[in-house]
């Protein structure tokens, strides 16, 4: 049974920052491509970021780029997303998720999903 848990979390004025994590188990980590995505209210679900399986290759959405970087820990089977600047528009439900390819990341496509943290971000 994979398992993906995100952390990190929470409430954070405008122009600050926050370190998301989503711990994986149940399977060898270093064995998928890792993501973020991200669903304010009353929107669909959206590409944040992604990084390869030995965390060479990273690709960001254009809305996040220069402020928020994915990393990964394989030793720690975990992977970071670091939000900085943060704006009232990055107010979200983040979800990490796991999946063959960084490609299929791209496009949305996942094998596994984690339950999601909440961010806010107060003006």
């Amino acid at each position: 049974q994979v398992q993906l848990v995100e952390s990190g979390g929470g409430l954070v004025q405008a122009g600050g920052s926050l370190r998301l994590s989503c711990a994986a188990s149940g399977r060898t980590f270093s064995s998928d491509a890792m993501g973020w995505f991200r669903q304010a209210p009353g929107k669909e679900r959206e590409f944040v970021a992604t990084i390869s399986r030995t965390g060479g290759t990273t690709y960001s959405a254009d809305s996040v780029k220069g402020r928020f970087t994915i990393s990964r820990d394989n030793a720690k089977n975990t992977v970071y997303l670091q939000m900085n600047s943060l704006t009232p528009e990055d107010t979200a439900v983040y979800y990490c998720a796991a999946a063959w390819s960084v490609d299929d990341l791209r496009r949305g496509l996942a094998n596994y999903w984690g339950q999601g943290t909440q961010v806010t971000v107060s003006s």
